[in-house]
């Protein structure tokens, strides 16, 4: 089991009330699947992947990754894990404005101690895949939302992680880069890489092998 949540709940209060943000969610992922995650805005899709992707907590529950209890680990323990296992696409790119394409892909390979000729390399391999060598030097206010999330795709994979997290990962994509990158996530699956992502779009959602819907921050069926 790569990973298991039991009763989760996660709540803000606002005016002396819960708004639950989820609401007793249950989930068991094993290695290798490719789970898509389906609902309306609002519905609590990205707050459950901030919590399987340890960048936020809950209230109640229990979330173990690989067996080991994520909740109760140290901060530096939980950061260690997401660096060593998960790779982050996030709808909003989340890329670093003062870095370059170049740096922003290369980052994760610096959290893991990687040689420079092997980072050089690494670098190189991402930007040909996604055509965008000619945008190695420029900063991300520099290129158009489309270019940004092949970005952001690029420096998820990178580092090779075993689980890939996608919050609308071709939100800001044209058709034709939208299904290169759904591609190479089937391709990347098929290769044993544990993929979950959450999606508007059908199309996106018929690669994952299980559909996951969420409604008002609960299950509603799988």
């Amino acid at each position: 089991m790569l990973l298991e949540l039991n009763n989760i709940f996660k709540w803000v209060t606002q005016g002396g009330s819960r708004i639950f943000l989820l609401k007793d969610i249950n989930l068991q992922v094993e290695e290798g699947e490719f789970i898509s995650i389906m609902g309306p805005s609002g519905s609590g899709k990205s707050t459950l992947l901030n919590v399987i992707g340890m960048l936020d907590n809950f209230q109640e529950g229990e979330y173990k990754f690989l067996d080991e209890s994520v909740h109760s680990m140290k901060e530096k323990n939980r950061s260690k894990l997401y660096k060593e296992y998960i790779g982050f696409v996030f709808q909003a790119y989340h890329l670093i404005d003062e870095l370059t394409v170049y740096e922003n892909i290369e980052t994760p390979l610096l959290y893991k101690n990687v040689k420079s000729s092997e980072r050089k390399a690494l670098v190189a391999d991402m930007l040909d895949r996604f055509n965008i060598v000619g945008k190695k030097d420029l900063f991300p206010s520099q290129l158009s939302g489309g270019q940004q999330q092949l970005v952001g795709v690029a420096r998820a994979l990178i580092a090779k992680p075993k689980l890939i997290l996608a919050d609308e990962p071709t939100g800001n994509l044209n058709s034709k880069q939208s299904e290169e990158i759904m591609q190479l996530f089937k391709e990347l699956n098929q290769a044993g890489v544990t993929i979950i992502q959450a999606t508007h779009s059908e199309t996106n959602a018929a690669y994952g092998s299980r559909t996951l819907h969420l409604l008002d921050g609960g299950r509603n069926h799988i």
